[in-house]
């Protein structure tokens, strides 16, 4: 109950801060030129762990006539003196929470597309990402699915700098009744450019990535996933359908 009530509330943040108008000002990174080309970096680094392509869940294919609806929500550890110093204090909580929505649909061949946008509620932080998976090994009773997926991802809504992240994963699953445990490994590789900072210049870099999940099947598919990407970690948790 706990849980799906936190998914719910952050679903109902997602859609306000991505869609209906406020009189409450977002916080940005509007001091951005305080930091250091090595605080610049480790900051980056951060928000590229927290706002990468996540896919959440199994390596079995969707099939062609697949979907994978659901709401996501996302708890990141964050550097809070950095965030603080890149946004005249406005950011000063030690974690970002992110709601998220995805769809997926299942396609011929064991391939999967998805999609999905995320929005930060309180800062201007707000992603579209997407992915394309193909089942290796589809998985049955007595074998794992292995699935490979690449995925790319852009920020949006800060003014102050432009980031993209793109990721090659790898994963493995293996269904018992309602458990499907699933491991994967992959690479983040990101670029970011400040925008008309002077003493800031572009970053690219790379991070290695590690996640581990589970999704229960309770008549609507409930995941939970603990991610590390670089240095920072992330929990997750998917609410929704999958069939």
């Amino acid at each position: 109950m706990r849980l799906s009530m936190k998914l719910k509330t952050g679903f109902a943040g997602l859609i306000m801060g991505a869609v209906l108008p406020t009189t409450v000002s977002a916080a940005s990174f509007d001091s951005l030129e305080s930091l250091s080309q090595a605080r610049f970096l480790l900051m980056s680094e951060n928000i590229a762990a927290a706002i990468h392509y996540k896919g959440v869940g199994p390596a079995e294919p969707l099939g062609i006539i697949g979907f994978d609806l659901g709401i996501e929500l996302s708890s990141t550890e964050i550097d809070d003196e950095i965030f603080g110093e890149a946004s005249s204090g406005e950011i000063d909580q030690s974690e970002l929470i992110i709601p998220r929505v995805h769809v997926n649909k299942g396609l011929p061949f064991g391939l999967d597309i998805g999609a999905a946008f995320s929005a930060v509620p309180g800062t201007d932080i707000k992603a579209l990402s997407g992915e394309l998976r193909y089942a290796i090994v589809s998985g049955g009773v007595l074998t794992p699915a292995v699935g490979v997926r690449a995925s790319y991802a852009v920020l949006e809504g800060v003014d102050q700098f432009d980031m993209n992240s793109s990721a090659l994963e790898i994963t493995a699953s293996k269904g018992f009744a309602m458990l499907t445990p699933y491991i994967g490994t992959g690479i983040v590789k990101t670029t970011v450019t400040p925008n008309d900072i002077g003493t800031l210049t572009e970053e690219s870099f790379d991070q290695k990535k590690m996640f581990v999940g589970a999704t229960f099947n309770l008549g609507f598919a409930l995941t939970v996933e603990i991610d590390k990407t670089g240095d920072y970690r992330t929990y997750s948790a998917k609410m929704g359908f999958r069939f």
